[in-house]
């Protein structure tokens, strides 16, 4: 996603940690991991929270994984022979077809919040790993000034909220999943957690 600012936002702790796992995920469901990526993921260590002891198998898993096996696990899940076991895409999940309202929404709201797709970037914008992405840039101030809670709030229920969480249950189960069922887990509790804050601020 382009950057439309330079400046670095004052953002607190807890949000940067939000940010720093959304870029996570978008960075690992973005392309395979390569030994530098394994390297970090299996220096990860979780407390005995859910989330932490996600991590903590995700760091288990990255430790005894080799780039080669990563591709092809990624490959089978979201390449494949004419299409992958998963379609991690926004329109898919919530109307079963490609290229859909969901996608046309996301880019009003794109557009509205000035962000705009890298001209490398020839996915369709609602597909999860960019989705992640949009969020960690919102939080930190990518995009412009950082996103209100509201705002957050807002992007998350209408773009992210509705399928993410099926989506990572279905990584986690996935035939093909190895080290991606651990990014599955991680990725559905990480959603819980954020749901689950997003509805306190409502109350």
């Amino acid at each position: 996603m382009a950057q439309t600012s330079t400046a670095i936002p004052t953002i607190g702790e807890e949000d940067r940690l939000r940010a720093d796992f959304y870029n996570f995920l978008g960075l690992i469901l973005a392309a395979p991991p390569d030994q530098m990526l394994l390297n970090q993921v299996a220096g990860l260590s979780g407390d005995e929270s859910d989330l932490g002891q996600a991590i903590g198998a995700m760091a288990r898993v990255a430790r005894v994984t080799k780039p080669a096996a990563a591709e092809r696990e990624f490959n089978a899940l979201f390449i494949g022979l004419g299409r992958g076991e998963l379609l991690p895409y926004a329109s898919y999940y919530l109307t079963g077809f490609l290229n859909e309202k969901p996608l046309a929404q996301l880019r009003q709201d794109m557009a509205a919040r000035g962000i705009t797709r890298a001209r490398n970037v020839y996915e369709p914008e609602d597909n999860i790993a960019s989705l992640m992405e949009m969020m960690a840039g919102m939080i930190v101030g990518r995009f412009g000034k950082p996103a209100t809670l509201d705002d957050q709030k807002t992007f998350w229920a209408r773009h992210i909220g509705p399928w993410a969480g099926h989506f990572f249950t279905d990584l986690e189960g996935a035939e093909n999943s190895v080290l991606y069922a651990s990014v599955g887990s991680a990725g559905r509790v990480f959603m819980e957690i954020e749901r689950e804050a997003f509805r306190m601020t409502a109350a």
